[in-house]
């Protein structure tokens, strides 16, 4: 019999055991996509943003037997932030003491990556969009589309339920319910994670 997913130890929990090789591929799986868009949004390339992403996970997987799990807080996300940044410095103060050949990040995006490195709002909205659409992408296959549909163009794109209702022949109220039944759904994906978000009404239109 399935455990609900109430009872069942978070992915964080999980992955302090070092046996844990499942829980770790799905946390690198998870939390790679977000730490190389970070680097790639504050001026890094492919190659340095993947070596910084890199640089980031061998400190977390060195670290997480000993982070300190405190549920409803989102601990984890200020905690993963402060590895970003701090690897991002390491790898700044450690190139810019090198010419870069053409083609490669330069000191000017270096500059740019030192100043964008202390923004905890731009991670915070980026932590929250990723989690919501991987979220999402583990979940629509248990709906149909008009109930998918109805939940992902008013709570995701913004559209109005009025208009939805009409384009895919569903009352107002049956968008209303889809919308959250969904959301409810998604929340218990993401909570299951052990990184829990602010809430979920800033990610339309992400």
């Amino acid at each position: 019999m399935q455990r609900d997913a109430s009872t069942r130890p978070s992915l964080l929990l999980r992955v302090r055991d070092a046996g844990d090789e499942a829980a770790w591929s799905q946390f690198v799986a998870i939390y790679t996509p977000l730490i190389f868009g970070f680097c790639r949004g504050r001026g890094l390339n492919e190659t340095d943003s993947s070596d910084v992403t890199q640089e980031v996970l061998k400190a977390v997987a060195g670290a997480l037997p000993r982070f300190q799990y405190e549920p409803g807080r989102s601990t984890f996300r200020n905690w993963l932030f402060t590895v970003v940044r701090s690897k991002l410095n390491n790898f700044i103060t450690a190139q810019a003491r090198w010419p870069k050949p053409a083609g490669q990040t330069t000191l000017q995006q270096f500059a740019e990556v030192a100043e964008a490195g202390s923004d905890e709002e731009a991670w915070r909205r980026e932590h929250q969009s990723h989690l919501v659409r991987w979220a999402a992408d583990q979940i629509c296959s248990e709906y149909k589309e008009g109930t998918w549909q109805a939940f992902w163009r008013t709570s995701v794109l913004g559209q109005d339920p009025e208009q939805v209702a009409g384009e895919l022949g569903l009352s107002v109220n049956a968008v209303y319910i889809a919308r959250s039944r969904v959301t409810s759904r998604l929340k218990e994906v993401i909570e299951a994670l052990g990184d829990p978000l602010d809430g979920l009404e800033g990610f339309a239109h992400a």
